[in-house]
């Protein structure tokens, strides 16, 4: 009686992971969690303002489909200034989610056993979104010693006739790891090519801590014309619970993903919409602020984890997570079929500490932490990974 798409996309194990943190503190048990990818900063009170205000002043009735004219005007401002994009408000379609505006994407550009390429490791609901519209994730395997970063080189080997999109994550969840100007050309040359279109999800894009933050439809009025920017409000501004997020297309396309949208909800919660208006109007300091703070956890989290035994790390150049190598532990740690699950699962139950398995990023030999928490939680957390590990190790 159910559909059949039920029987091939799986539940969020981040979400998963977080649900099963919550249970365990409605219980009384004190866990520690670096599994979360959300801001422990509360939205700048700017922002705050502008969402009570348009409360106040009674702005709740229905509005525009792809988004408030004030916010998408803004948003166009901030891509020019910020990122050299330079998109008419018009071409630019605010969701509820950075989440729905991929999915919105993939609606409109994907057909049935069309083929959307994913850079390994790739953030957990990419696969899912994909398989939702019957569409077919291809995983593309990169190598470490490149900080898992995809290569034109290495994109020509997975395009095949059925190849319609490139999902690229810039900052990478859960690498961390940043592009280089040289390096998106190569990548987008293959793109133009082979006619693909490039979905470059830039939710992290603020969250740069070395050298500057290029986008892809920056870089030519060509690459443009092929790329559909993904941005949003929670990473940068803390808005996780808001869901409020944006993409940015050439006109004709945003025509069609704003009519696939009114059909779905219509538009965000116009509350919302006035919160992310004031964070890119008035909040660049409190941005800049928790940027700050998060490269400084970042320094202090690597120094941590550089004096642990038998663990490696992909260094972030951005976001606030590292991809641990726990590879090592393989012949020493007892697991079933999956490694990197049951070793979370473990330190969980023995050590109290959530942590997310590398294969919900489709590369097992790895976990994922979040420092976007407090240095006390952090520092207690990886002093228990390291007695975990040597646990394992003796």
């Amino acid at each position: 009686m159910l559909s059949k798409r039920l029987d091939v996309i799986t539940p969020s194990r981040t979400v998963g992971i977080s649900s099963k943190v919550k249970e365990m503190k409605a219980q009384g048990i004190d866990v520690l969690n670096l599994s979360v990818g959300e801001p422990d900063f509360n939205v700048p009170e700017k922002a705050k303002e502008c969402g009570i205000k348009s409360l106040n002043d009674n702005i709740t009735k229905y509005d525009l489909v792809p988004g408030l004219t004030i916010l998408r005007e803004e948003i166009s401002k901030k891509l020019l200034e910020e990122n050299n994009c330079h998109y008419a408000p018009d071409e630019i379609v605010v969701t509820s989610g950075a989440k729905m505006a991929i999915t919105n994407t993939l609606m409109a550009v994907t057909d049935p056993g069309d083929e959307v390429l994913l850079v390994k490791p790739y953030w957990v609901s990419y696969s899912e979104m994909t398989k939702l519209v019957n569409a077919v994730p291809v995983g593309i395997e990169t190598d470490k010693t490149n900080d898992f970063k995809l290569t034109g080189e290495l994109l020509e080997k997975y395009i095949t006739d059925k190849t319609k999109m490139l999902i690229l994550n810039n900052p990478c969840n859960p690498t961390g790891a940043i592009y280089t100007k040289e390096e998106l050309l190569d990548i987008c040359n293959v793109c133009l090519k082979h006619n693909i279109y490039i979905l470059a999800d830039e939710i992290y894009e603020r969250i740069c801590f070395n050298g500057e933050f290029v986008s892809v439809a920056s870089l030519s009025d060509e690459i443009r014309a092929i790329t559909i920017t993904v941005n949003g409000f929670a990473k940068s501004a803390a808005l996780t619970g808001t869901r409020l997020g944006y993409l940015a297309v050439p006109r004709e396309l945003a025509k069609h993903i704003s009519a696939i949208q009114g059909h779905l909800v219509s538009h965000p919660c116009l509350a919302a919409q006035y919160m992310g208006y004031g964070a890119l109007k008035y909040c660049k300091e409190d941005i800049d602020n928790m940027v700050n703070a998060y490269k400084k956890r970042r320094d202090l989290v690597t120094g941590r984890l550089d004096k642990i035994e038998n663990l490696d790390y992909i260094y972030p150049q951005g976001a606030f997570y590292v991809f641990i190598d726990i590879s090592k532990l393989k012949d020493k740690f007892q697991y079933k079929e999956s490694l990197s699950s049951d070793f979370c699962d473990k330190f969980l139950e023995e050590y109290r500490v959530a942590i997310v398995p590398g294969i919900a990023f489709g590369i097992d030999e790895y976990v994922r932490i979040s420092f976007a928490c407090s240095e006390e939680t952090f520092m207690e957390a990886l002093d228990r990974l390291d007695k975990f590990v040597q646990g394992i190790m003796a």
